[in-house]
This record gives C-alpha cells, sequence and structure tokens, in this order.
C-alpha cells in the first residue's frame, strides 16, 4: 500500500514538472465589462484542446478618465509574473509597455471601409452602428488615423434621421456597420425617412457572415456591400471545409484564436512564465515574445498574422467590396486582406463619384421662379416632395452641375430673402445660410456688397448689366373718328364757318347791288354768265376750299377784291391746318411723360412707387440719408466758417435734393408688397400716371411679355450679381474656372437672350414707327364722304320726285283746259293775250327772259339757253 502511494506521488510530482502554466494579463475598456466573460470562456477553450498547459489570466480594466487607478491595478498584476500582456482595448494604452495588442470585434472592418472611402476621396461620412459602445469603438479605432470626417451615431431613430438630414454640410457618405439584421432594418429606416436620395453614396458593413443568402431586394439605388469572406469563418472554427452557421459569434472566435496563438507561442519561451518586481522592468521573455509571434503567424495559412506598426496580432480576414443595382444586381469590385491595402479587381474601374452641393437662392424673376402646373398653377414638386424651380440662375446652375461634374439640391432660406444683417450682427436669408453652412454655394440675384464679402466669399460676376430702372405703361391714344377735328380749337372751327357765311352773304350782296355786276350790266356781258345768287354764293364760298376752286368768280372789281381777300384766306388756313394735322399726329406718337428720374421728381402728375423693404426701397432711403448728412456737413461749414467765409457764400444749397422728394412721393403712394403688384398698378393706369421703380432685369423681362409696358430712362445705381460661397471654400477658383469656360462658349449670352427675348419684344405693335395714321383717327374723313354720298342720293330721289309730280300736275292742267275751252273771242280772254305779249314784250325790253325751271312757267329743256359757264369766247362772237 505505501509502494502504491509512493508510486503514485512520484507520478503526480513528474507531471506537474512537466506542465507548462501560463498567465495574462488581460486589458479592456471599464465599459466593455461582457469581454471579460468571453476571454474566461476563450481560455478554458484553449487549455481544453492544449493538454499540458495550465492558463491563468487577470484583467485589468482600463479607464479613461482615471488612468492613475488602471495602472496601478496593472502593476499589481505584473508583480505576480506574467507571460504576456495583452491589450484587447479601444485604442492602444500607451502605459502599457510591451502589450500584444489584438481587436474583438469589428475594427479592421472599419479600417477598410476607411481605405474604400479614401479611395473615392470622400471627406466626410456618417457612421451608424448598434450601441453607443460600438459609437466609441468606432471613433477609438478611426480617429488620427482617418482622413476622413467622421460622425457616428447608434441607432437610427426618427430623431437621429432628421438630426442626419439637417446635418449641414450633409455628409458626403453613409455607412452601416453591424450584424445583418440591423443593417438591413437600419438601411429600411433610412428609406422611409428619406435619407437615401443618391446612388453610390450608401455603405452596407456587416460585422458577421452574411454568406450567399444576403437577401438585397429592398435596396432602392446602387449601393456599396462591404463584408469578411465566409471562409473566415471556418478557419475559426479550425476547419478547412465547413458551414458558418448563421449565429456565430465573431468576437469570441477571434479571442479564441488570439489565445490559442499566444498560447502556443509562449510555449515556446524558456521559463514561459515571468515575474515582475516593478512596472517599469521588462525581462527577456516578454521582449521576445512579439518577434516570435511574428515568426510563427509568418505563413499566411494562419488565421492571424503581426503587425510590426500597431503591435498586435491581427486577424487575416478577406475583405469583399460589392455594388449592388437593382438592375444589374450584385457586382464584386474588390478583394484584398487585411494585411494589404484596397484595391480594385483586375479590369474592374470605378466611376468617379459627382460632388454634392446643396446651392441656396431666393425667388426673383426671371433668375429663381416656382416652376407651375400650366394646368393648375400649383408649383410642381419632386419626387422627395422638394419644390421646383426655373430660370436664369437654375439653368445657370444645371451647366455648372455639367461642367463641375455635381449633383445638388436647391435650398431656400427659411427667413428672410437674400439676406441682410439683423442687430445682433447675424444675417438671414441666403447670406446667412452660407454663413452657417447650410448651403455650400448661393447662386441668385444676389448683389456683391461691402457688407456681404465680410462674411461671405464671391466669384466673378456672371451678370453685370443689372441696376434699377423705371417702367411706366405707354400712353393710350385716344381714338376717335373725328379726330382730325382736334387739330383746331373749337372756336377755330366756328370762326371758319363764320368766315364762309359771311364771306357768301358778301358775294351775294355785291353781285346784287352793284351796277358793273354780271347781273346789273348785261350789255358788257353778251354771253352767259354766273348769276351769284344767295344760293351760288354758299355753294362758291364752300367750294374754294376744294384745290379745283369755286369756279367762275364775280365779275364786278369789289366782288374780285373780296374773293381774292377770301382765296388768300383759305389758302392760309388749309396751309395752317395740314402743317398742324402732321405736326399733332407726330407729337402724339413721340409724346413720353417723363424721360429720366430727375424729371419724375420734378414733376407731380405721375405717381410712382417701389416694392416694400427691397433693395430698391433700401436705396432711396440710403440715398436720402446722404442727402440729409450732406445737408447737415454744409449747413455746418457755412456756419462755423471764420476766415474762410466768402468760399461758402453761396446764395442756394449747391447740391440738388431729389431722393427725399422721391422718398415722399413713394410714401405717399405707398410701397407695394410685390413686383407683381406694382406692374399690376402699372398697367391699370392706362394714362400713363403712374410708374414702378424696380430691378431693371426683372423690368425688362416683364416687357417681353406685356407689350403695354415701356421703360423710362437709362439703368442707374448698376450693380452685378455673382455667386456666393463661404469664406475660404475651395469652390472659389473651381466656379471661377467654370464661369470662364461658359463665357468663352456664349453660354451667359444664350441664357440672357432667352430670357430678354428681343424677338417677342419686337413682336409688340410699335406705335412710334409701325402704327402711323389708323383708320380710327381719320375715319370721319371717310363718314363725311359717305354722308355727302347718302345726301345726294336722297336729293336726287327728292328732285325726281318732284319732277314727276310736277309734269303730273302739268298734265291735269292741260286736260282741264282741253275739256273746258273758252269762248273764242270772249273779253277774258282777249286782255289775257294782250297782258301776256306786253309782259314778254317788257322782258324782251329788259334784255333778256329769265329761265326758271321750278316756279309759274315752263319751258323744255331743248329751248333752254346753255347754262352759266367760264366763256372762252370772245365776247362779240356769242355762239349759243
Amino acid at each position: 500500500m505505501e509502494l502504491l502511494f509512493l508510486s503514485a506521488f512520484f507520478i503526480g510530482m513528474a507531471s506537474a514538472a512537466s506542465e507548462i502554466s501560463l498567465r495574462f494579463v488581460f486589458i479592456i475598456e471599464a465599459q466593455d465589462r461582457d469581454l471579460a466573460g468571453a476571454i474566461s470562456r476563450a481560455l478554458k477553450d484553449v487549455e481544453a484542446s492544449s493538454p499540458g498547459v495550465k492558463l491563468d489570466d487577470e484583467v485589468v480594466l482600463l479607464d479613461r478618465e482615471d488612468e492613475d487607478l488602471s495602472y496601478r491595478m496593472l502593476c499589481s498584476a505584473l508583480s505576480k509574473g506574467v507571460t504576456a500582456i495583452v491589450d484587447v482595448s479601444w485604442s492602444p494604452w500607451e502605459a502599457a509597455a510591451g502589450a500584444v495588442r489584438g481587436a474583438a470585434h469589428a475594427q479592421p472592418l472599419l479600417s477598410a471601409l476607411d481605405q474604400y472611402l479614401r479611395y473615392r476621396n470622400a471627406t466626410d461620412a456618417a457612421i451608424i452602428v448598434p450601441t453607443e459602445r460600438d459609437v466609441d469603438r468606432a471613433l477609438y479605432r478611426l480617429l488620427g488615423a482617418s482622413g476622413t470626417r467622421v460622425l457616428t451615431h447608434a441607432g437610427l431613430s426618427r430623431e437621429s434621421a432628421r438630426a442626419l438630414r439637417n446635418m449641414r454640410p450633409e455628409p458626403e457618405f453613409f455607412a452601416v456597420v453591424g450584424p445583418t439584421n440591423f443593417v438591413m432594418d437600419t438601411y429600411a429606416r433610412a428609406v422611409k425617412e428619406k435619407l437615401v436620395r443618391r446612388a453610390h453614396r450608401w455603405n452596407l458593413v456587416f460585422t458577421d457572415y452574411p454568406g450567399s443568402n444576403l437577401d438585397l431586394s429592398s435596396l432602392i439605388l446602387p449601393t456599396t456591400i462591404l463584408y469578411v469572406d465566409e471562409s473566415e469563418c471556418c478557419k475559426l472554427s479550425g476547419g478547412e471545409d465547413c458551414a458558418c452557421p448563421s449565429d456565430a459569434q465573431r468576437p469570441q472566435a477571434i479571442l479564441t484564436a488570439i489565445i490559442r496563438q499566444l498560447t502556443s507561442t509562449a510555449s515556446k519561451l524558456d521559463p514561459p512564465l515571468s515575474p515582475r518586481e516593478s512596472c517599469e522592468e521588462s525581462t527577456r521573455n516578454t521582449s521576445s515574445l512579439p518577434q516570435q509571434l511574428a515568426e510563427d503567424v509568418a505563413d499566411n495559412r494562419t488565421v492571424l498574422y503581426w503587425d510590426p506598426d500597431r503591435s498586435s496580432l491581427e486577424l487575416r480576414s478577406r475583405f469583399v467590396l460589392s455594388t449592388f443595382s437593382p438592375d444589374e444586381g450584385l457586382t464584386q469590385l474588390a478583394g484584398w486582406t487585411a494585411e494589404e491595402q484596397f484595391r480594385l479587381l483586375p479590369g474592374v474601374t470605378l466611376q468617379p463619384l459627382r460632388m454634392f452641393f446643396r446651392i441656396g437662392t431666393s425667388t426673383a424673376v426671371p433668375w429663381t421662379m416656382p416652376k407651375l402646373d400650366p394646368e393648375s398653377g400649383v408649383q410642381l414638386v419632386t419626387e422627395e416632395g422638394q419644390p421646383q424651380y426655373e430660370g436664369y440662375c437654375i439653368d445657370l446652375i444645371a451647366r455648372l452641375s455639367e461642367t463641375m461634374g455635381f449633383d445638388y439640391e436647391i435650398v431656400t432660406p427659411k427667413s428672410g430673402g437674400f439676406g441682410r444683417k439683423l442687430d445682433n450682427g447675424t444675417w438671414d436669408g441666403v447670406v446667412g445660410d452660407l454663413m452657417l453652412g447650410e448651403t455650400d454655394m448661393a447662386v441668385g440675384a444676389l448683389t456683391m456688397t461691402a457688407e456681404r464679402e465680410e462674411v461671405i466669399d464671391f466669384v466673378p460676376p456672371y451678370f453685370e448689366q443689372t441696376g434699377i430702372l423705371i417702367v411706366i405703361r405707354k400712353p393710350t391714344r385716344k381714338t376717335s373718328l373725328f379726330k382730325f377735328m382736334t387739330v383746331l380749337r373749337t372756336e377755330v372751327w366756328v370762326s371758319i364757318v363764320a368766315a364762309l357765311v359771311c364771306t357768301a352773304l358778301m358775294i351775294w350782296l355785291l353781285d346784287r347791288h352793284s351796277p358793273y355786276s354780271a347781273r346789273n350790266n348785261p350789255d358788257a356781258y353778251p354771253y352767259p354768265c354766273r348769276e351769284f345768287t344767295l344760293k351760288e354764293s354758299f355753294w362758291f364760298a364752300l367750294t374754294s376750299f376744294t384745290p379745283q376752286g369755286g369756279g367762275e368768280a364775280p365779275k364786278a372789281l369789289s366782288g374780285r377784291t373780296l374773293v381774292a381777300a377770301y382765296w388768300l384766306f383759305v389758302v392760309l388756313m388749309l396751309a395752317t391746318f395740314t402743317a398742324n394735322l402732321a405736326a399733332f399726329l407726330t407729337v402724339e406718337r413721340m409724346q413720353t411723360p417723363v424721360s429720366s428720374l430727375e424729371q419724375l421728381a420734378r414733376q407731380s402728375r405721375i405717381n410712382y412707387t417701389v416694392v416694400e423693404g427691397s433693395t430698391v426701397h433700401q436705396y432711396f432711403i440710403n440715398m436720402k440719408f446722404a442727402e440729409d448728412t450732406l445737408y447737415r456737413v454744409w449747413k455746418e461749414i457755412t456756419l462755423n466758417a471764420t476766415s474762410d467765409q466768402a468760399q461758402y457764400r453761396v446764395w442756394d444749397y449747391p447740391i440738388r435734393e431729389q431722393y427725399g422728394h422721391i422718398l415722399l412721393a413713394i410714401n405717399a403712394s405707398g410701397p407695394v408688397a410685390d413686383a407683381k403688384t406694382g406692374f399690376e398698378q402699372v398697367n391699370e393706369h392706362t394714362d400713363a400716371d403712374f410708374a414702378f421703380i424696380h430691378d431693371s432685369a426683372e423690368i425688362r423681362f416683364e416687357m417681353t411679355r406685356n407689350c403695354n409696358l415701356t421703360e423710362v430712362g437709362e439703368v442707374f445705381a448698376e450693380q452685378p450679381y455673382a455667386i456666393g460661397v463661404q469664406q475660404g471654400s475651395r469652390l472659389q477658383e473651381e466656379l471661377s474656372r467654370a464661369l470662364l469656360e461658359l463665357q468663352k462658349e456664349r453660354f451667359l449670352e444664350q441664357l440672357a437672350a432667352k430670357y430678354w427675348n428681343e424677338t417677342a419684344r419686337q413682336s409688340c405693335p410699335d406705335a412710334d414707327e409701325s402704327e402711323g395714321i389708323t383708320l380710327e383717327s381719320l375715319g370721319g374723313v371717310f363718314i363725311a364722304t359717305l354722308f355727302g354720298l347718302g345726301l345726294a342720293m336722297i336729293t336726287l330721289a327728292w328732285e325726281v320726285f318732284y319732277y314727276k309730280r310736277k309734269e303730273k300736275n302739268k298734265v291735269q292742267a292741260l286736260d282741264t283746259s282741253i275739256e273746258k275751252p273758252e269762248p273764242f273771242g270772249e273779253k277774258k280772254g282777249i286782255g289775257m293775250i294782250t297782258e301776256s305779249v306786253a309782259r314778254l314784250r317788257k322782258r324782251e325790253k329788259r334784255g333778256k327772259t329769265k329761265q326758271v325751271t321750278i316756279g309759274k312757267s315752263f319751258k323744255a329743256a331743248a329751248e333752254k339757253p346753255a347754262v352759266s359757264y367760264i366763256s372762252v369766247y370772245p365776247k362779240n362772237e356769242f355762239r349759243p
């Protein structure tokens, strides 16, 4: 019995002497206490698979806020002896000299993502991870090692999605890092929150082994996929051909692999356990461990490799980078291991990603205008619900996008217009958004001012022809059919009619009473002469106004003298009327109420206004302030002048005050709310007694669409429009080069021709050149002619009626005389015959018988002498 006991004792002592004891000190983060349990399980697995090896460990919690306490705990652990210090914290702890570092989570995948983003020249990226602990791990891994501005966020809720959407500047890339379920759920949430808007901007990084069964059908845009080759799972489990379980715990497997490798390497050291007396002391064993590790994992077939730069054991993972497109499916782009640099597969090229900018603007005609539905008049929106715009600046942005290769989003300010400085020193509007980083550039009707240049930068102007202009309605020409009658005033026309009547009466009187007239001196005029009855006198006076004259003139000298004076009057009146008619019509077409701002300020008939609170309104306020300041300075100089008083002794203030009067007139008329109201008021005043002072570009654009408007004077207060960028932005130089190229291509001229279409303006009826004298102005002449024609036809009808009636009466009289003849030889008949003969003799004695066509006697036309006419025969050779 005693022999058996001694044999067992010596065998136990021999086995104890041959067993290797290893002790590891692990450094983990104080917030990562769960890792201590994973370490304990890994030690048990390795100890079970390594006979003759006894593993012991001690965990030191690293508190970044109290590193002194953590350092004392480390020294206490080292005083008990240690095989190796294993630092699996989120970032290497400098106090742990000679420690072997390792990563038990997804830190290598983050490094692989960073390599891809660098290849894409990314400037910033938002990384979404499952928990706050993962946020810390990612930040410790990337800070200082990545050239990309990184934002990490735990999960994606509605609030965090809103924060990402409102982040300025907006992240260039987004990445979701985590297990498969988390990644796909987060992407679905991002789609719902309208964060997924651009292709190739979202990156899905799987920290587990999704395998070939990954369902990517929910991806709506081309997306980048990054994961670890599934063969790594089999290597970690120790088998060559295996099926990786869906619930594989990758961090636990990584820790087991690290401890197994450390155990294998440390077992080769002599002695494997090195005691320490203090934290500063280093032994041969610990200093030779890294070299031995590098030799042991030099074979590419091992799961781990030694990183000398980080002094760490890293998992030899093989990363697979693919892109998924809803149309083309999954396409692999790159494949590389953790110890290599990022590289694409042979024959694969990546198209450069377009930059993305938020471009600020504010509505202004015709620069940035809401795009309306032609049927309903409602502003159109994009698929994402963003309002659509059109105009000069929108076309310019689209062309710059093609030239510089960027995508963009139009952003309008939440408050204010183009930007003004507030009382607290901040800015609102487009300038304020640009200052705060809400936008990357500002493209619109943005003027360059000294105040704005203090907070933002400008590129060279793209439009240099803007300023302030006056618009007024074209005077409406008052049309009248008898407009030619308005050349002379009413009293002149009355005087002309009175002269005509008086002249006709005088001709009749002179011809009747003058002894030398043809009527009273028949012997001097044996041929037929015109007898100036009252009717003939009026006809002569009236026809004298015509080019052919009034016909035969009176024969008496007195009558001819009167007619000569009357003809002179007629010639002068016709010449005066013709000249005044031409001048009247010409001046009417050339009439312009005012021709400059100075004339507008000096008159009081035309009212005018501006848009309230606009830059034009502010311009007149500033000019009024300048006038008041100059007047005050001049007043102080003149009143305080001593020896130089004679230099300032002037009769009047030497500076013309007009802006004060203009501002008073604007306030009296009342500034309008917007430009549309201003143009409507101008259009409503058909008498051209209302003007609108506004931006010249918008006025000229409106003139191409409204032919009733016309500009007054020249453009004043000219200022250029330019693109604004943030101070020190790299875009300033790139935009300058792009605008220079567009100027060479004459693109800016094409835009100006598009929105200020002179062809459309020329299609408007031009009263100054093409309208001429219209029928409406001289229609009364034609009406008078038609009236004369109608009166002549009525007179003809009356004449025919009268003549037939007279003939009928004559026939009736003859029938009566035939039916009841008087007895021949009666005393009554003899008396009538005797009386008729006496009457005829009396007429013959006077020279000739008076011829009548209407009266008591009738003579056939064939028996009448010729009618009155101007004789061309000698007086002594009368031929009837």
